[in-house]
């Protein structure tokens, strides 16, 4: 037996590491004590984060309690390999900290279904999240376990993260390749991994003490749980790729950025990745630059670029100018090269044998709990369908997108309590456009297409909190027409500034923390109090998919699920069913919300999930 000791919050620990059957049989006797005690807590170390990749391994698996850790070495097999299965198994309580990307790697690498484990854990990334959903940059401790447990355990609380790749470096190796290529014996290696279950089993009872001292429901806890495992299944099952579409997708787009860069060099940007290069060439075309980043230089980002190449946030023509042929080849060019890469190349780079991508989908990824999808579907425009062409549903299955409808508009109706929103949200039918409403409520039936786009940025302005120069440029209208739009919203729908003032009351007479709807705390920066707004807003839509989700599933729909995206999800359905069960997934995405009807609608596609925004197949 391995022994190793160590100090945390003034106590010594144990990290025991068996070597032979008689150390196993040890290990069994410490489990069968602690798990009689209460909760174990459970963690695992593998080759690296792509759990679904080829060489993937799962290496250790780690027991433990307040006082004591296990480091059973998955990675010799035989016995130490079905001792650790067996423990997984017979633990009733389990604490994992990050919870989702455990049961990935134990259903994948140990055979234990996520769904055997997922009811038994207790995940304390989520509790902190529930706690304080900010980010370090963003004012809050964050969901590392090194900080939480600096904060709630031991201030001196070792590391792991850093400490390893220390070790790595000296060893040769890269943080990428240390987790691969480190001796499984290694000291540091073997003690960093018994110390992250004493860690998480002291930090659990913490912050669930914190929680119940603010009052944050038991059932919202419980349901952050379900979400978590509802996101782990939808990326265990992963999406299908189009090969060889992806690879001739790869090709051309490497094709268009060296052309639209052939058309930047001709105004004399040599790189159009270069912002001085870019700002520098469009002044000298005669176009007025104002804003500047923090180090002072002139902003030509994407937002800055769009209203000059006459383009909204979605690519298409605004009609508010004369497009400049520069400001569209920068735009193009930094889109071709990105998408080669981000997106062709690198689904291609992260298939599994199976010939799928496993995104990561994290269900509490944002202040307000909202959900994301990694490798960039999460940023994917909304309109696009070139980069969609390559995720394909299952062979005899067709893709079907159920989209919440002007879901945004609705929670807000909903949460301020808007009567001549609700009006038309209850008497409108299926058809009806929250955004013409308003251009008509506001100007009457002789109200145009354009004044719909104003009030419509007006409208999402209030919900996600944009100013009057950001709504102008996505927009094409001028910063006065946009004031004068504002002014007209609020004396249209009085109740939401309103609401945003009491929100901002109470949420100063809590400590600067909004509650939100479900109880769900969202703390509020001092100097941006009107996000409220936004943050209770944008809450309340995750929680309405999340709701979706817990339907879905109760109805049986999960297996079709691919993913939860923004307010939509996707699912990969067979052909011959697909009418029926896109009419299910609206039944499940379909009920009121403080008297506002949130409704839903199914799209039934082809084979790719681009087929839903245009692609032929």
């Amino acid at each position: 037996m391995i022994e190793y000791r160590h100090q945390i919050a003034g106590d010594t620990i144990t990290v025991h590491v068996p070597e032979t059957p008689e150390d196993l049989q040890d290990f069994r006797g410490w489990l069968d004590r602690a798990r009689r005690r209460g909760p174990v807590a459970v963690d695992t170390e593998t080759t690296g984060l792509e759990v679904f990749g080829r060489s993937f391994r799962l290496r250790t698996v780690q027991f433990g309690d307040t006082r004591d850790a296990w480091v059973i070495l998955y990675e010799w097999g035989g016995y130490h390999a079905t001792y650790a299965r067996d423990a997984l198994l017979r633990c009733r309580e389990i604490l994992i900290h990050n919870a989702a990307y455990d049961w990935l790697v134990l259903d994948r690498c140990a055979g234990i279904p996520l769904e055997e484990l997922a009811p038994r854990t207790t995940d304390s990334r989520i509790l902190a999240m529930l706690h304080d959903p900010r980010q370090p940059k963003e004012g809050g401790i964050g969901t590392a376990l090194k900080p939480l447990s600096a904060r709630w355990v031991d201030p001196s609380a070792p590391d792991t993260q850093h400490g390893l790749t220390k070790v790595f470096n000296s060893l040769g190796m890269t943080k990428e390749t240390g987790w691969a290529n480190i001796e499984l014996t290694h000291p540091t290696f073997l003690l960093y991994a018994g110390l992250d279950v004493i860690l998480t089993a002291r930090l659990v009872p913490v912050l669930r003490a914190e929680l119940d001292r603010l009052g944050v429901p038991a059932r919202l806890v419980e349901y952050e749980h379900h979400i978590a495992r509802l996101c782990a299944v939808m990326q265990r099952a992963g999406l299908l790729v189009d090969q060889e579409y992806a690879q001739q997708l790869a090709r051309r787009l490497a094709e268009e950025a060296e052309r639209y860069a052939a058309v930047a060099a001709r105004y004399g940007v040599t790189k159009i990745g270069s912002p001085d290069q870019v700002a520098e060439a469009l002044q000298a075309l005669g176009e007025t630059l104002t804003e500047r980043t923090k180090g002072g230089a002139l902003k030509v980002d994407k937002a800055v670029l769009l209203p000059i190449a006459d383009l909204d946030r979605d690519w298409q023509r605004i009609g508010a100018r004369e497009p400049s042929v520069l400001a569209d080849a920068v735009l193009r060019g930094k889109r071709a090269a990105k998408w080669g890469t981000s997106y062709a190349e690198r689904f291609l780079h992260k298939l599994s044998a199976e010939g799928r991508m496993h995104p990561t989908v994290s269900s509490l990824a944002a202040r307000t709990g909202r959900m994301s999808v990694t490798d960039g579907l999460h940023q994917l425009p909304s309109s696009d369908h070139v980069i969609r062409r390559a995720i394909l549903a299952e062979p005899g299955h067709v893709m079907i997108s159920t989209d919440f409808q002007a879901i945004e508009m609705r929670v807000l109706a909903a949460l301020a309590g808007v009567r001549a929103l609700k009006s038309g949200f209850i008497d409108g039918g299926s058809d009806f456009d929250v955004h013409m409403f308003t251009a008509r409520l506001i100007k009457g039936e002789g109200a145009t297409p354009k004044h719909r786009k104003i009030f419509k940025g007006a409208g999402f302005g209030k919900v996600y909190g944009g100013g009057v120069a950001t709504i102008a440029r996505q927009t094409g209208a001028t910063e006065a027409e946009i004031a004068q739009a504002l002014i007209a919203y609020d004396r249209a729908f009085p109740e939401i500034k309103r609401a945003s003032r009491r929100w901002q009351r109470e949420a100063f007479q809590n400590g600067m923390v909004f509650i939100s709807a479900v109880g769900r705390r969202l703390p509020l920066d001092r100097d941006r109090s009107y996000a409220v707004v936004n943050y209770a807003c944008q809450s309340v839509a995750r929680d309405v998919l999340g709701q979706a989700m817990l339907n879905v599933e109760a109805a049986g729909l999960l297996p079709y699920c691919r993913l939860p995206i923004h307010d939509e999800l996707l699912a990969s359905a067979p052909r011959q069913e697909a009418e029926e069960i896109a009419r299910e997934f609206e039944r499940c995405m379909t009920w009121s919300l403080y008297g506002v009807p949130i409704t839903a609608e199914a799209e039934i596609g082809g084979r790719s999930w681009g087929s839903l925004y245009g692609a032929d197949f």
